[in-house]
C-alpha cells in the first residue's frame, strides 16, 4: 500500500473523513503499516498502551478473559479505530486483539495521535462521542449482567 493509497483509506475512516487531504497524508506518512496473519495477536490485554490502530483491510476479534479462558466479546472491521482509549488515558490495554485472517493496520503512535486531536478539534469531538458511546454500551451491559445475576441469584 502506497502513501495516497493509505491517505484515500484514512478519508473513510468517519474519525479522519472531516481532514485536510495534507493531514491525512502527514498522518499516513508518520504512521506504520502493519500486516498480522490469522489468530496473530495485535495487542495484549495489560500491555502498554502507545498507539492507535486503524483496520485498512481485513478484521480483528477483541478477546476477554473470564474463568472459562478467553471469549470473544466484539469483531472491528475494516475503516475502524482501535486503542484510542488506551492513548488518552495512558493505561494499559483492555483486551487482547487478535487478527481474524489476514489484517492491514495502520499504527498511528501515541504522539501523532494526541497531536492530531489537539490540533483538530472536530476530531476530538468525534473521538468523545466515541468514547462516550462505548461507555453508554457498557454501562447498558453492566446492568445487563446485573439483572441475569440478581435473577440467577434470587436476590
Amino acid at each position: 500500500m502506497d502513501i495516497q493509497r493509505e491517505t484515500e483509506t484514512l478519508s473513510k475512516v468517519p474519525l479522519f473523513s472531516k481532514l485536510e487531504q495534507s493531514k491525512l497524508k502527514l498522518l499516513a506518512f508518520t504512521s506504520e503499516l502493519q500486516t498480522y496473519s490469522d489468530g496473530e495477536v495485535v495487542v495484549n490485554e495489560g500491555d502498554a498502551a502507545d498507539c492507535a490502530f486503524v483496520i485498512m483491510e481485513g478484521q480483528a476479534d477483541i478477546y476477554a478473559n473470564t474463568e472459562s479462558g478467553e471469549v470473544v466479546v466484539g469483531t472491528l472491521m475494516a475503516n475502524q479505530l482501535l486503542g484510542e482509549l488506551g492513548v488518552l488515558t495512558n493505561a494499559p490495554r483492555a483486551a487482547t486483539i487478535r487478527a481474524n485472517g489476514k489484517v492491514i493496520m495502520l499504527r498511528i503512535g501515541g504522539e501523532m495521535f494526541l497531536r492530531l486531536l489537539a490540533e483538530n478539534p472536530s476530531v476530538a469531538l468525534d473521538v468523545m462521542r466515541q468514547l462516550s458511546g462505548k461507555l453508554v454500551l457498557a454501562h447498558r451491559q453492566n446492568e445487563e449482567l446485573q439483572d441475569r445475576l440478581h435473577q440467577l441469584t434470587g436476590s
